[in-house]
């Protein structure tokens, strides 16, 4: 019994004893609150060689509060960042890479859907200036080619016919007056003249009809209305036989060896944007192939629904495959020079800093606050903070900042 005794003592003795061992083993510093998991905060412990139950990463300490503040006070700005580490197999768990901070081309590549419209300068509208009739149509629908003086219509008027023999009496009387030589009646008959012919000039009688009249002396009761230049019919209202009256629309005319484009540009793209730009133009229709055209205007006023600007561009058109209408893509390549400059993903926007994370060897991270410039594709410009050669991390940089925050590095925002 007494030996029974003595064992279960030992027993108990030596349970207690490594018990005390676990005890000294497991200890918590005295400035750590508990343990826990980067990428799982929930997870808690007060043992500091455990690990994440859902990951199984290893817990980092959590500082109490007043050593925390002790570190704050003992530091020059309680929101300046500070060097934390991350060991480099847990970076590459975490996926982090790095990129380096260079200096290169500051290019950006605008591109907007454009739509083709015909030139207003290169575009004439005939609206009927006098009261008659359509004797005759010239042309017979919208889209016929039709060359400088080809004839487009043929109109009938009977007030037309009086104001001819008007200005045929005027010239009558005029040639009277010469031979008179009273200088009176002859600036007298001048005005009858000058008159009469402003009347059918603006009948849409061209000089060389008008010159014709006062040659030939034989009134008549049609007038023609020809092209002003190389075009196609854009629109044709009326038909044979129509009564027409001042003011109808007759037919249109466009010039499409020159066409617009209109283009609308976001306002945060507008300071790219300046008039006598070249610009690249493509179109599903004609696959491979490229058009050039010229900014010629960058409308002033933004559409108030959509924030964006209107861009006239210019584009020579000599073959006619831009048509009104037609969609295009427009591409412009805006050069802004030389910078510094880092990836898109290496900067952690927090609304009153933008961070980076500078590697400084060894698994070592410096939250560092910079200051950007504008984005030029899937790079800013870096005005301040960084220096040409240095590492930064490029991915992973929310856990790169739960890092930081965890070891008190960064001030949570």
């Amino acid at each position: 019994m007494k030996v029974l005794s003595s064992i279960l003592f030992l027993c108990g003795l030596i349970f207690a004893l490594a018990g005390c061992d676990r005890g000294k083993t497991e200890a918590m510093p005295a400035d750590v609150d508990y343990y826990t998991c980067t990428m799982h905060p929930s997870v808690r412990s007060h043992k500091p060689h455990d690990k994440c139950p859902i990951c199984s990463m290893d817990l980092v300490p959590v500082k109490k509060a007043s050593a925390s503040t002790a570190t704050e006070n003992a530091s020059t700005s309680s929101a300046a960042p500070t060097q934390f580490t991350i060991p480099l197999d847990r970076q590459q768990l975490i996926g982090v890479t790095y990129a380096t901070v260079e200096r290169a081309p500051l290019q950006i590549t605008l591109r907007a859907l454009g739509t083709v419209a015909a030139d207003k300068l290169r575009h004439w509208d005939y609206v009927s200036r006098v009261e008659g009739y359509v004797q005759q149509l010239s042309v017979g629908s919208r889209g016929e080619a039709v060359k400088r003086g080809d004839p487009l219509l043929t109109l009938y008027s009977p007030d037309l016919l009086a104001t001819q023999r008007e200005l045929i009496d005027a010239f009558r009387i005029r040639d009277e007056a010469r031979k008179s030589g009273v200088e009176e009646n002859i600036a007298s008959a001048e005005r009858l003249v000058s008159a009469a012919r402003r009347r059918l000039s603006l009948w849409n009688l061209s000089d060389a009809q008008l010159a014709e009249l006062e040659k030939t002396r034989q009134a008549v009761d049609t007038l023609t209305l020809s092209s002003p230049f190389d075009g196609v019919v854009l629109e044709l209202m009326t038909n044979q036989g129509s009564r027409v009256m001042p003011g109808d629309h007759l037919v249109d005319i466009a010039d499409l060896s020159v066409v617009w484009v209109w283009a609308e540009i976001y306002q945060e793209e507008l300071p790219f944007v300046k008039t006598g730009q070249n610009v690249s133009i493509t179109s599903s229709t004609y696959p491979g192939e490229k058009l050039s055209g010229k900014i010629a205007l960058v409308d002033p006023f933004l559409d108030a629904t959509k924030r964006t600007a209107r861009v006239r561009i210019d584009v020579p058109n000599p073959e006619l495959k831009l048509r009104p209408e037609m969609y295009v893509n427009v591409e412009l390549t805006v050069d802004a020079g030389e910078g510094l400059v880092v990836p898109v993903g290496a900067v952690l926007p927090t609304g009153e800093h933008n961070v980076v994370f500078v590697d400084k060897g060894s698994g070592k991270l410096e939250p560092r606050f910079v200051e950007l410039g504008r984005k030029f594709g899937e790079r800013y410009a870096v005005e301040k903070g960084l220096a040409e050669g240095e590492r930064v991390v490029s991915s992973a940089n929310f856990l790169v900042d739960a890092e930081a925050k965890v070891q008190g590095a960064l001030k949570p925002w």
